[in-house]
């Protein structure tokens, strides 16, 4: 097993092109052991390419990888034995029944038929095991994808757009199953377009686009390098009595929606305000600092990049 101090993976200036495209430029990420990452951007940003070189089902042109402490180039076979991976259409013989297929898979991976059944348990998939394939729904066949994926408990799981044409229901299923595996302290690499899906399951943010990494960091890290003004909701009792907090020290503005929406200056402001407010008489029942959303968060990354460039 891999320690739990290094990185499960690592790109160092990756580059990869198909013909006169570039597909990936320079890239570095690393995706931390134990920890879900998502690599989030629009499509064609790059993401399923670095999937596939990370399996080693595609050689780089330039820069080095390392996954498990190992090189897919010089290791791919031992590599593909410790990585499940999750397609965003996934391929099965549809003439085959969903056991037969996760038996194929079992004996590939030198697995057996007692984590192959317990692995469609955990998935939801059990009750259809006796039929064809061909007959599955899509979120049906996701869920025989995700169970064939983990057949053989790997350490590291890939998923790429694993949501793609689910119903909102199955889509939750599936982002519930995700965190139930990274409970187990699988690490989790997961590329999406959908911030929501990335909302609540990223450890680890790394924002791609144009088959570059614009930047990466956990979503608390680059809420505080991004969102330049931090806002705080306030409530009182008098709700009136809040004027006078614009005319505090750092405080930038302000707006009704669910509370009184302040932006500052800096967090540090906070505790000055709500000493200000109470010694002028203000009874304060709501002080909660904003979180950003994943959302506002990635609009802000992409704003912050255009304006660098």
């Amino acid at each position: 097993m891999v320690d739990k101090m290094t990185d499960a993976i690592s790109f160092t200036s990756v580059r990869k092109t198909f013909g006169k495209v570039t597909a990936l430029e320079a890239v570095d990420f690393v995706a931390p052991t134990g920890a879900v990452t998502v690599l989030l951007g629009p499509n064609g940003a790059g993401k399923t390419t670095t999937v596939r070189l990370t399996t080693g089902a595609l050689i780089p042109d330039g820069g080095t990888i390392r996954v498990l402490g190992l090189s897919p180039l010089d290791d791919g076979d031992e590599i593909r034995s410790r990585v499940g991976v999750v397609p965003p259409k996934p391929a099965f013989y549809d003439q085959l029944t969903g056991w037969e297929n996760l038996q194929f898979a079992a004996t590939i991976f030198e697995s057996d038929e007692v984590h192959a059944r317990s692995a469609a348990e955990r998935f939801g998939i059990d009750h259809a095991l006796e039929q064809e394939v061909g007959g599955y729904s899509t979120g049906m066949r996701t869920r025989l994808a995700l169970a064939r994926a983990v057949i053989h408990d790997p350490e590291v799981l890939m998923l790429d757009e694993p949501t793609a044409g689910l119903d909102p229901e199955s889509s939750r299923a599936v982002l519930e199953l995700i965190k139930e595996i990274a409970g187990r302290g699988r690490t989790i690499v997961m590329c999406t377009h959908l911030l929501h899906e990335a909302e609540g399951v990223a450890d680890q943010v790394v924002l791609m686009d144009n088959g570059s990494v614009r930047t990466s960091g956990k979503p608390i890290e680059l809420a505080t390098r991004y969102m330049t003004n931090p806002i705080v909701i306030l409530e009182a009792e008098d709700r009136a009595s809040l004027d006078i907090v614009k005319d505090l020290d750092g405080v930038l503005g302000t707006r009704f929606e669910d509370g009184l929406h302040v932006s500052i200056d800096a967090t540090e402001r906070i505790p000055d305000i709500v000493v200000e407010l109470i010694n002028r008489g203000v009874r304060l029942t709501r002080v909660e600092p904003l979180t950003p959303t994943l959302e506002d968060l990635y609009f802000e990354m992409q704003r912050a990049h255009r304006e660098s460039v």
